[in-house]
């Protein structure tokens, strides 16, 4: 169990924040598969640009079960602690600041990793979100800017000092962006020298990863981002080989047609038609990766211009003979 803040969060398997892809739906389906918490796609921290349709579907968070885990990112300390606020009012009862994400489009503002290089600015910034809301703040974070300035334990005690009330570190540097091996060192030290609960992050592809993980940095919980990706069942996976030791069947592929069609009516309703047909090209090409090989049918779904012809063309694909092994 994870506890972060006065919540008690049974499964300690976290949904990364990912923008463009943890919207509500995909939330709400990881947490039905098996999720812990889920977070929110990453918003400014400039409120004034909240008005846009794409900041408005991030911040919708209607019908969810909490607690409501919402990210910001910003670089300036008040306008982050008025985010903060801004969230909580919209439902959040969770904020997590983005200190992780290694996009030059945030670096370049001074946000999202980029602040690591600058723990004055970052202890700013996290007593300001704290002192602004009543809800627990939380932080994600990288091992440091580069190989050779891994300053995670640094930010840690920081963080830990300023009132956080848990840490998600992805274990690679800005500089190494999604690249490269991920090193659990560096969040095995973090966990040995602060209370507040440490969630591992990066490339846990696989059940047996992630309990390798837990076990040699003592954290206490895993946040999945990309494995999630077409493959949302695997929280439930992981759960069960956490509980038990042994691995769990894959979803055959009626299951996953079920998920997959059930995860397209929920686009469709959230984003309206256009929009859905859309956004539902990416997660298609998720979810029919490892079965699609000649991506013939990704190919042609992409061209479809009504949600019936693509649901019609998934439920073809999933039924035609052969079909009928494990996914």
């Amino acid at each position: 169990m994870l506890q972060i803040g006065p919540y008690q969060i049974q499964t300690p398997l976290v949904l990364a924040p990912m923008a463009g892809v943890t919207d509500r739906p995909f939330r709400q389906l990881c947490r039905q598969l098996g999720a812990g918490l889920v977070v929110g796609e990453m918003v400014t921290s400039d409120v004034n640009l909240w008005d846009t349709r794409k900041s408005q579907t991030r911040l919708d968070h209607t019908g969810e079960s909490g607690p409501i885990s919402v990210q910001i990112a910003g670089g300036d300390a008040q306008m982050m602690a008025n985010a903060a606020i801004m969230c909580v009012r919209h439902g959040a009862q969770i904020v997590d600041i983005n200190m992780g994400c290694p996009a030059k489009k945030v670096c370049k503002k001074a946000a999202g990793s980029a602040l690591m290089k600058d723990e004055i600015l970052v202890k700013d910034i996290l007593q300001a979100v704290v002192a602004a809301v009543d809800v627990p703040v939380t932080l994600k974070m990288r091992t440091g800017w580069d190989t050779n300035n891994k300053n995670a334990p640094t930010i840690a005690q920081i963080a830990q000092d300023a009132g956080i009330k848990a840490l998600a570190i992805h274990g690679r540097t800005r500089a190494c962006a999604y690249k490269g091996a991920v090193e659990y060192d560096t969040i095995k030290a973090v966990k040995q020298m602060v209370s507040i609960p440490v969630i591992a992050n990066g490339d846990i592809q696989t059940p047996q990863q992630a309990k390798a993980v837990l076990e040699y940095t003592q954290a206490d919980g895993i946040m999945l981002g990309r494995a999630a990706q077409g493959s949302p069942w695997i929280f439930r996976e992981i759960n069960h080989y956490l509980k038990t030791g042994e691995l769990m069947a894959s979803p055959n592929l009626q299951e996953v047609k079920q998920i997959l069609l059930g995860h397209l009516h929920e686009l469709y309703e959230f984003y309206g038609t256009f929009m859905g047909l859309r956004i539902a090209r990416k997660h298609v090409g998720w979810y029919l990766s490892a079965h699609d090989t000649s991506r013939d049918v990704r190919k042609q779904f992409n061209q479809l211009l009504t949600p019936e012809e693509q649901i019609t063309l998934i439920t073809q694909f999933f039924e035609q003979p052969g079909k009928e092994q494990a996914a």
